[in-house]
């Protein structure tokens, strides 16, 4: 049982700043994942041939589940340059699947409450998996612009974090 156990005897709570700011910058990190998926996304669609209607939604859906690989890779990006270079290898391999499931999932639930197109889920599946190959070298440079910004992001606030005694 250390100190950050808060059941040990020597815990304290945190007053809030480092918390704060990486609460803070995961926010940021989710943001910019969707940011940068945006482009990757239409170009995708457009490669795909997908009408312009449905593109605004798949890409809608798709930045969702690339956001939350943003904020959970966030914390690792801001580590030592091989975590931050592991990190955007797998935001590179994570982002085109979450942001397939994602609209897999979409397309599931529209499926089952409409009833009206046969086998959308799957259509969504191979329809995303073959963009999401053909689009591969902008995924690679998207994952790299994301860990170049929130490192740069994240930069602004190590004046805030304190030594650990």
């Amino acid at each position: 049982m250390g100190p950050d156990d808060p059941w040990s005897p020597q815990w304290q709570p945190d007053d809030g700043r480092e918390r704060f700011v990486r609460i803070l910058v995961a926010r940021r990190g989710a943001l910019l994942a969707a940011a940068v998926w945006v482009p990757v996304a239409l170009v995708a669609t457009w490669r795909a041939a997908i009408e312009p209607p449905t593109i605004v939604a798949v890409v809608i859906f798709g930045s969702a589940g690339v956001a939350l690989l943003g904020a959970g890779l966030t914390s690792a990006a801001l580590g030592s340059r091989i975590d931050a270079i592991v990190a955007g290898i797998a935001l590179g391999i994570g982002a085109p699947v979450a942001a397939v499931t994602s609209a897999f999932i979409a397309g599931a639930i529209l499926d089952a409450a409409l009833a009206q197109v046969d086998d959308l889920p799957g259509t969504i599946l191979r329809t995303g998996v073959r963009a999401a190959v053909a689009v591969a070298p902008l995924v690679a440079v998207a994952a790299a612009a994301w860990v170049i910004g929130v490192r740069r992001y994240a930069a602004r606030f190590r004046w805030w974090q304190r030594p650990r005694s």
